[in-house]
């Protein structure tokens, strides 16, 4: 008996738009316990031959495959994925691991269930392991200065130096979010740890929430990019931080930067039209984009961490493919994703978005201070 607990399927299909697993006709590879008897033939084959799809099999196309490939638009999508993966050979997955969990009731705890939850995403294979918003306090900030102050972290303290040393330990990178104390203010902040302990990333979350609890906090400056180490090789990673999506800019300028993938702790509801904004952002840059919520039974939360990988053509598919890699549950867990890096390449040295026809000489409105009716608000910083 083994698992499969990804998205694609062993024979390539998305299940989330498999006929056979919408009608439950199948039950899908996603969370799913095979076993002898069950009648999902590349399951069985995959196990037997001891790889982890159809695309990686010396005999690929068999007959019954060559068939099964012609049953439905989403199956025609997965021969072509599938087609693409066994010309090219073994494809780099970058295994991406989103701790939804919900926190604890002190920063003692926050250490033990973060420490707990990155032993797990080690054990599931992650490449990296990503915290949601402002991991050190549950995304709980201070309204009262010294109560402020108390719960602010210097990036020096001991809770963020046991999460570079388990990096370091589990060969895994980390981001890790966290209320810093930056001078006589705080920050909504995060830091990147390779798998070597290295910190490679700080960033400060640029788009507070000035309409809620977050006035208090003093706003980042920049959005900075990164290379990051991993068991698949260099990966080029950016982050941004809940609101942040709500403003296309902050994807643009990390693509800019040359991100490939960015990660984003959050804490809010993530219903359809926050996912489309995730969707778009990756979409129009071509880069994937990795959300890791509060799960429900957190205040305001309710999971549905997510992977887009912008990814919307491959070049032996008719039409379009759903960008969407994984959409969790609402329920705590560490759930895993891969992000397909040769295929995110490829597609971003050929495809029309991200930085390949714009007109930035026709955009000097975009840098425009000043603001007008009706988007004029008595609370919002100058």
């Amino acid at each position: 008996m083994y698992m499969k607990n990804e998205l694609i399927a062993y024979c390539g299909v998305n299940c989330g738009e498999c006929p056979d697993y919408t009608s439950a006709t199948c039950p899908g590879c996603r969370n799913t316990e095979w076993k002898a008897g069950d009648e999902c033939m590349p399951a069985a084959c995959c196990a037997e031959k001891s790889i982890d799809c159809c695309g990686e099999c010396a005999g690929f196309p068999c007959e019954e495959m060559k068939e099964f490939y012609e049953e439905s638009d989403s199956h025609r999508r997965a021969g072509a994925l599938m087609s693409s993966m066994h010309r090219s050979g073994r494809k780099k997955m970058l295994k991406i691991a989103f701790l939804q969990i919900l926190p604890g009731d002190s920063l003692a705890e926050q250490l033990t269930l973060g420490t707990e939850a990155c032993r797990q995403a080690k054990a599931l294979g992650a490449d990296v392991a990503l915290f949601p918003e402002m991991w050190s306090t549950g995304y709980c900030v201070p309204q009262e200065q010294d109560a402020l102050e108390a719960a602010s972290l210097g990036r020096d303290s001991m809770f963020l130096k046991c999460f570079a040393s388990l990096a370091r330990e589990l060969g895994m990178a980390i981001g890790v979010s966290y209320l810093e104390a930056y001078g006589a203010f705080s920050r909504n902040s995060f830091a990147l740890y390779d798998m070597h302990g290295a910190r490679v990333l700080d960033y400060a979350k640029v788009h507070t929430c000035d309409f809620g609890e977050e006035r208090v906090l003093a706003r980042g400056n920049a959005f900075g990019v990164c290379e990051l180490e991993t068991e698949k090789g260099p990966v080029k990673v950016g982050a941004m931080i809940c609101y942040d999506r709500e403003f296309p800019e902050s994807a643009r300028l990390l693509m800019l930067a040359g991100a490939e993938l960015i990660l984003c702790p959050n804490a809010c509801p993530m219903e359809i039209n926050r996912l489309s904004q995730l969707r778009a952002r990756a979409f129009e840059n071509m880069l994937a984009v990795a959300t890791c919520n509060y799960p429900a039974g957190q205040p305001d939360c309710n999971g549905h961490s997510s992977l887009f990988d912008g990814v919307a053509y491959l070049p032996d598919a008719e039409g379009s493919r759903d960008t969407c890699v994984l959409e969790a549950g609402g329920e705590p867990g560490v759930y895993t994703a891969e992000l397909d890096l040769d295929m995110l390449r490829a597609y971003r040295a050929s495809e029309v978005h991200g930085n390949a026809y714009r007109r930035p000489e026709l955009y000097g409105m975009l840098i425009n201070e000043r603001v007008e009716e009706p988007f004029i608000r008595r609370d919002r910083r100058i």
